[in-house]
């Protein structure tokens, strides 16, 4: 059986310290501003900032950003960072759960990025966050394809490994989201144990609320 949770709020104070964690986060907001019209004045949602690799990119071009995250490790990192670089825009919410509960208000996008193989119920996850959009708001997933458990050294926490992106676009579709894509967002190249390398593929799935009539 799986262990529950992996320690985040101790691996926070070096998890930028990876250059490949820093490019995938790099890839993903190219892959996201690829696919959304993001602009400033838009309110935003990082679901899962971690330290805010993607969080702060959303924030150049919206001029605000809510990072939500259940390490309070991770966003007091997030938090130092934007002190540091003098950033007013940066709002941090610690969640009790996974599962999004305590999230509210309205956003234009909403942004979750290597975080979904960490939530149990992805389905009633994708509702819940589909949920906080403004009419015209878009919701963007980035993870991996499926991975047979190889992508992490250390699976603990990690309760899917990667998932088809038909499965995920449909969830967003039984979530009442629109114009639902999937794209290629990002690859990454690891060393496994016995020193094959192997590549992995990270997607990035998009859907829209419906603007009211």
């Amino acid at each position: 059986m799986q262990n529950e949770k992996r320690d985040f709020d101790n691996a926070a104070q070096t998890w930028d310290e990876k250059p490949q964690r820093v490019k995938l986060a790099r890839d993903i907001f190219r892959s996201v501003a690829a696919e959304v019209d993001i602009r400033n004045g838009m309110t935003a949602l990082d679901f899962g900032c971690g330290t805010g690799l993607l969080s702060l990119q959303v924030l150049e071009l919206t001029g605000a950003v809510t990072g939500a995250d259940t390490s309070a490790g991770m966003l007091t990192v997030l938090e130092s960072k934007a002190r540091s670089a003098g950033l007013a825009g940066v709002t941090t919410l610690h969640l009790g759960s996974e599962d999004g509960e305590g999230l509210a208000g309205g956003y234009d996008l909403i942004t979750s990025s290597m975080t979904f193989h960490h939530v149990r119920d992805v389905p009633s996850l994708v509702r819940r966050l589909a949920g906080l959009l403004n009419p015209g708001g878009t919701l963007c997933v980035a993870d991996l394809d499926p991975d047979s458990g190889r992508f992490h050294d250390d699976n603990t926490g990690v309760f899917h490994h990667g998932f088809p992106r038909d499965e995920m676009m449909n969830y967003f579709k039984d979530a009442g989201l629109i114009e639902v894509r999937s794209s290629d967002a990002a690859a990454v190249a690891k060393k496994t144990e016995a020193g094959e390398t192997v590549n992995f593929t990270i997607f990035l799935v998009t859907g829209k609320k419906q603007r009211g009539i």
